[in-house]
């Protein structure tokens, strides 16, 4: 029988939080607004953070919880330190 998964945000540092990842967000979009005044420019920034948190936010502990994810213990290695799960 396996050890149950410790929680997913638990195994981040605080940069890796919800919390953080939200907070960067709003300010890299604010600060892109604030600085240039070019839509054309925010709507992609924006974009690319609405992206980021659905990567990071949502997909990746999705992926956590459904087992497809194990972050608890630490790759296999090779005989030469390259991880054996990279192709």
């Amino acid at each position: 029988m396996s050890e149950p998964q410790p929680p997913f945000w638990s195994l981040k540092p605080w940069w890796c939080q919800p919390w953080s990842i939200l907070l960067t967000g709003v300010l890299v979009i604010a600060g892109s607004w604030v600085l240039l005044r070019l839509w054309w420019i925010t709507a992609p920034v924006a974009l690319g953070v609405l992206i980021w948190w659905g990567l990071f936010l949502v997909l990746v502990p999705s992926a956590y919880r459904s087992g497809a994810l194990d972050l608890s213990s630490p790759a296999p290695v090779d005989s030469q330190g390259r991880d054996q799960n990279r192709l």
